[in-house]
């Protein structure tokens, strides 16, 4: 068995910038939705069984109030925003479990079930479906892996630490060196994403990082600057500290009892609606065949 987990407010931002407008006869931008539910219903036609999709009801979250530049939902296109409680009514029409966040992230979601999925022994792969790198913290081996369905690549463990040259568990810490522009938090200066790379292989977390970089037993070179980093990161490990914390997610929802949960049951009568609604009936023909094969 494998089980899919999809990031719905990455679809849901991808589709609403890659494919042209659609207003309904009453009105409403839907294109981005009627997107993401083509988008799901291929993963069906494609074999997926077994699916969670975490939502962020809300941009903002505890995170906010740990750093006030943290990413916020300020400037995000109304005709998007709208698009959000949609999109988890329309899943939950196509009989899609649907984790809509709203003090935590959809992130933090898709790292719990993550979690709570590989915990299933009849589980063999655990498919996080989100480019995010923050993601890359819940890799384990070649059993939790990301996909990133628009490119078609999987990463395993030995995949992140080939593109970010750190294991999965090291990721909040290689965030919290060389910050995250996505999600609004700058990093300590000096730090890129070489040098955190190359300090983290030897010592894995900050809090692990000795103050003297003649210790950091790096080869010689391949660090410059190294006493003006080390002192960087002694005068801001506070900041480190948070900065980590942001980027550290919270893995403790139980959001199901039961893989089984997951396992797509075909849509709900109200999809025949909900597609006419969408102004897409042939969601709800595709829904049937997927459904039904």
């Amino acid at each position: 068995m494998q089980v899919h987990l999809l990031d719905g407010t990455y679809e849901l931002f991808r589709h609403h910038f890659g494919v042209p407008s659609h207003i309904t006869a009453e009105g409403r931008e839907v294109a981005a939705v009627r997107g993401v539910i083509g988008s799901v219903l291929g993963m069906f036609e494609g074999g997926v069984t077994h699916l969670g999709v975490a939502t962020d009801q809300i941009i903002e979250s505890f995170r906010n109030d740990l750093w006030p530049g943290y990413k916020r939902g300020d400037g995000i296109d109304p005709n998007l925003m709208q698009q959000f409680p949609l999109l988890e009514e329309v899943l939950e029409a196509l009989g899609v479990v649907v984790w809509p966040m709203v003090e935590l992230e959809a992130d933090d979601a898709l790292g719990a079930a993550a979690q709570l999925a590989a915990a299933d022994p009849n589980v063999g792969r655990v498919l996080i479906c989100t480019p995010d790198k923050d993601l890359a913290q819940c890799v384990r081996g070649d059993r939790v892996v990301q996909f990133d369905r628009r490119k078609r690549l999987v990463l395993d463990e030995a995949a992140v630490i080939e593109k970010y040259g750190v294991a999965p568990a090291s990721i909040p810490d290689y965030l919290a060196l060389v910050g995250d522009s996505a999600d609004g938090f700058p990093g300590l200066p000096g730090w890129g994403a070489r040098t955190a790379a190359a300090v983290l292989a030897r010592w894995q977390h900050i809090d692990a990082i000795p103050p003297d970089p003649i210790s950091w037993d790096l080869p010689a070179g391949s660090l410059r600057g190294a006493d003006r980093l080390s002192a960087t990161l002694e005068e801001n490990r506070d900041l480190a500290h948070l900065f980590r914390d942001l980027a550290t997610l919270r893995t403790n929802e139980p959001l199901f009892e039961s893989v089984e949960t997951l396992c797509w049951p075909g849509p709900t009568p109200a999809f025949q609606q909900t597609a006419a609604y969408l102004e897409s009936p042939d969601l709800w023909q595709r829904a049937q065949r997927a459904s039904s094969s």
